[in-house]
């Protein structure tokens, strides 16, 4: 293909980085950024950061980092706002949480006691297991939309920033499916002035961010910007779009395993998961409607991965089961457990036992850090709507309508540098390598 490079509009001035909600995940983030930019800790998680992207041949020996490759802001020039139920700020929102232990979350204390949320748009009947004071009042959802768009301006203004970036970082809401306030854009206007109950308050946060022209990425398995009226406003106002929900713990793993189960052509029988944990997610997934929301993004990683319809004899007879307990003394420090029963030559059975004990908010703060630079980088080169290149980061990847989401991490990954080289005018790489032989 011939290279080309797309217009990329410099980096200047500071970027704003709006966080819907305050807890685990945000304040881990926030305090990670803090203790980088103090150089008492390294990036470790973070492609933009520390990962390294191959440029032509592999004799030309060119492996930059990927943040001296592409023109991303700096770490240095993001500023924090948050919005959340609770009117902690993020140093008590972070003591509460318990991710970060004593010895490194007291000497970013101040740092973290600066930023104070603002009042969040909530409703209760979309997560059912919290309830928090904090909140705005309005007559309508579109009421409450342009509170959030006031927020926003003023966040904006306060801390002149020139760009901004919004990532939800809230808990799942329940479960629901597109319905005809959700098929286009005039629809959707009119249900928030009517008030419409199937319009969540997800839906809200990110219907201000695109009418800001605010890139936005949902970090939970909620609906969110999964639908065409808010997809519609995405292209209208040139502002990318991503989610969802964060692949950090077990799905992680699934996208690594299965790919290597499928390359080797070993069949699977049954892959059972349950996870026990005690934060704050936990807390919200022990109701069933938020459970089914995060069920059926962790369901659907393995059909897309394992295609049953195209070798039936492996894979079209596999017992899938996903379960999540709330169990308090775990905290923010996860357990998943997998047990996969495969088989091979002559269909012998064989066991993988899988017992990770992972701790979800490390592994999401450096996928908020890296979504926030490369969508603001979607955005000066000019990318609009779905970004389809960040399925890397999620468990349930947003595409265009008639597709499949690539759940394989590799392919993923793959798919996430050619991006990169594309825009930026390098060769993008196959790794078919004959030319080395000929």
């Amino acid at each position: 293909m011939e290279k080309t490079r797309a217009t990329i509009q410099p980096v200047e001035g500071k970027l704003g980085v709006l966080l819907v909600g305050l807890g685990a995940i945000s304040t881990t983030f926030i305090g990670g950024l803090e203790a980088m930019r103090r150089g008492t800790t390294k990036p470790f998680g973070s492609l933009t950061q520390m990962g390294t992207i191959r440029l032509g041949k592999r004799t030309d020996h060119r492996t930059p980092i990927v943040k001296d490759f592409v023109p991303l802001a700096k770490v240095e020039d993001l500023v924090i706002g948050a919005w959340d139920i609770f009117t902690d700020d993020g140093y008590t929102a972070a003591k509460k949480a318990g991710v970060l232990d004593p010895h490194h979350l007291e000497p970013l204390k101040d740092a973290l006691a600066t930023v104070k949320p603002m009042k969040a748009v909530f409703d209760r009947n979309w997560v059912k297991k919290l309830d928090g004071s904090h909140v705005k009042a309005g007559k309508t959802k579109k009421d409450l939309a342009d509170q959030l768009i006031e927020d926003i301006r003023r966040f904006e203004d306060q801390n002149r920033v020139k760009r901004t970036v919004m990532v939800w970082c809230a808990s799942t809401e329940t479960f629901s499916t597109i319905t005809a306030v959700h098929q286009n854009l005039a629809a959707f206007e009119k249900g928030l002035e009517a008030n419409d109950s199937n319009i969540a308050p997800s839906q809200i946060y990110a219907y201000a961010a695109l009418k800001c022209g605010i890139p936005f990425a949902n970090g939970a398995p909620n609906l969110t910007v999964d639908v065409p009226a808010l997809q519609e406003l995405a292209q209208a106002n040139r502002v990318p779009i991503c989610g969802k929900d964060f692949k950090t713990g077990q799905t992680l793993m699934k996208t690594i395993l299965a790919p290597g189960l499928r390359a080797r052509l070993l069949g699977l029988s049954g892959w059972f998961s349950t996870n026990i944990l005690g934060n704050r997610d936990g807390e919200v997934l022990d109701d069933p409607g938020s459970f089914k929301t995060k069920e059926e993004s962790k369901l659907s990683v393995l059909d897309t991965i394992l295609q049953p319809e195209l070798n039936p004899d492996l894979y079209g007879n596999i017992c899938h089961k996903v379960r999540i307990n709330y169990y308090p003394p775990r905290g923010d420090n996860k357990e998943g457990w997998d047990n996969i029963d495969i088989f091979g030559w002559m269909g012998y059975p064989m066991q993988i036992k899988i017992d990770f004990l992972c701790r979800d908010s490390i592994l999401a703060a450096p996928l908020v850090l890296d979504l926030t630079l490369f969508l603001d980088f979607a955005k000066r080169a000019g990318l609009k709507g779905i970004q389809e290149w960040l399925s890397f980061y999620f468990k349930s990847p947003m595409v265009a309508q008639g597709l499949y989401p690539e759940h394989n991490l590799f392919i993923q990954e793959m798919k996430l540098k050619n991006t990169l080289r594309y825009l930026m005018g390098e060769e993008q790489i196959t790794h078919l390598g004959m030319e080395y032989y000929e």
